[in-house]
């Protein structure tokens, strides 16, 4: 329902300012399983039909709840976790998502206890728009992070923070989106250092800059809606919806955390923030306001580092940041060094150095920033991507986020070899932080334009509505 559609599904004020606790009583054809974004609390059988019964006592933004019927399986994860699926896929989700509860725990040690009761997951159909929706008490999520490797958990990590910030602590409005996002992708970040070590976060970091990067490129440096806090009067909030508020708004964070002496001084305080404010739904001069009285009263020699910000500049300013945050080099070090010698190889085509073992150990993250680093060069020599793919294998990649980079990086060189396998990935998910991007650069490619415009009328209806709205207006159509 996020941002504005709780309306289509039943009466309600459709704002995040309004916070609203609810019960129901769902029936559904046997042998049909209902589920909400609530505490199931029974079911019983009537005729041909199930009843079943939620209640959530905590109280919600109306974007937040959620409801979904089907041919239901689920397995248990722990004794507050478990994964749902259809019958078909839920050995392999289990599988993937079995360190829900490790990540739950992390998420708590990180921020505070979790109040919600149950963390339940349900993995939906690849038409999907989003990489997850963080509805309380069961988080939906994309079957694109099925990579069989269980290396795309950061956004089970990220959803899992949206408990906190997002769920608990409620933007007031969509103005102040990032409230909800910048804080919840600072909060993954700080779970997936705890999980995987600091060199994981920085790495999320740096792709996460770049990811604001290309935003701020789509939009223009200069347009309103790079702002951290836009102005939407008369703006539908899903137009505005990009990466700004998520990487924007942790950038800022990030940039305050080391401002004001790191994780040790940084922690305390945005624990303070969440237990202030949880249960409310609030702006940005509510945070900022907490945060001046916070360190007034802890630590008043943080006041003159406050006061030397320029925020006008963070919050309401387009483009990038005021700021480059400095991240760890050292992660970047061989996957950077391994695009610049295919870069320099191009010059003689002396591609026969390279090896598959090249990538085997690399993480995800690094495979990302290896082909964006090559990205930045595009467009390239399509003998060179022949080589790339040829020594790598990477049309045909599982994972979603190296599939995608690789995509990518070959329609900005206008490498047609690859449009059997962009039309694939646009046919068969419908993830918006591949499908736009996808259709756009093939919709770029001097080639490509008509494919992209006859792919899209013909998956159109398979595509969730927004998503299908958003590629259309991509497209000009």
């Amino acid at each position: 329902c996020e941002e504005i559609h709780a309306r289509s599904l039943l009466p309600c004020q459709d704002s995040p300012s309004v916070k609203i606790s609810y019960s129901a009583n769902v029936r559904v054809p046997k042998p049909l399983t209902a589920l909400m974004s609530a505490i199931a609390t029974g079911s019983r059988n009537e005729g041909n039909s199930t009843v079943f019964s939620f209640e959530q006592q905590t109280t919600i933004p109306s974007y937040l709840i959620a409801l979904v019927v089907g041919n239901l399986a689920s397995a248990k994860i722990s004794d507050r976790c478990a994964v749902w699926s259809e019958p078909e896929n839920i050995d392999a989700c289990a599988w993937e998502f079995a360190e829900m509860e490790t990540i739950l725990q992390t998420a708590e040690d990180v921020i505070s206890p979790y109040l919600w009761g149950r963390y339940d997951l349900l993995v939906l159909p690849p038409s999907f728009p989003y990489g997850g929706m963080e509805n309380p008490c069961l988080t939906f999520v994309t079957p694109t992070l099925l990579a069989g490797d269980r290396s795309l958990t950061d956004v089970i990590a990220h959803e899992i923070a949206h408990s906190w910030s997002g769920n608990l602590v409620t933007a007031k409005n969509w103005e102040h989106f990032w409230l909800n996002e910048g804080w919840t992708t600072f909060f993954e970040r700080k779970i997936v250092s705890r999980l995987s070590g600091e060199d994981a976060r920085q790495l999320s970091c740096v792709i996460g800059e770049a990811d604001l990067l290309e935003s701020i490129d789509f939009y223009g440096k200069d347009n309103p809606l790079t702002a951290l806090v836009p102005k939407l009067d008369g703006v539908d909030p899903d137009d505005a919806y990009s990466t700004v508020p998520y990487d924007k708004g942790a950038h800022l964070l990030y940039y305050l955390e080391h401002l004001l002496g790191g994780p040790a001084v940084f922690e305390p305080y945005m624990r303070s923030y969440i237990q202030t404010y949880q249960g409310r739904s609030i702006g940005t001069e509510d945070w900022k306001s907490h945060l001046f009285s916070y360190f007034t009263s802890n630590d008043s020699a943080k006041v003159e580092l406050l006061n030397s910000i320029e925020w006008d500049k963070w919050l309401t300013a387009p483009g990038m940041p005021p700021v480059c945050n400095h991240y760890d080099e050292r992660p970047q070090k061989a996957c950077l060094a391994l695009a610049d010698r295919w870069l320099n190889a191009a010059s003689d085509c002396a591609y026969d150095q390279f090896l598959p073992t090249d990538i085997e150990e690399f993480s995800t993250m690094q495979r990302v920033i290896f082909l964006s680093r090559l990205a930045d060069s595009a467009p390239l020599q399509s003998s060179m991507l022949a080589a790339i793919d040829s020594t790598y294998k990477l049309t045909g990649y599982r994972n979603c986020e190296v599939r995608f980079g690789w995509l990518a990086l070959a329609l900005k060189s206008n490498y047609m070899d690859v449009s059997s396998a962009v039309v694939n990935m646009l046919s068969t998910q419908g993830r918006m932080k591949y499908t736009r991007p996808l259709y756009r650069l093939l919709h770029a490619c001097p080639d490509g334009r008509s494919l992209a415009e006859q792919t899209f009328l013909r998956m159109r209806d398979f595509y969730h509505p927004i998503c299908a709205r958003m590629v259309e207006k991509d497209l000009g159509l």
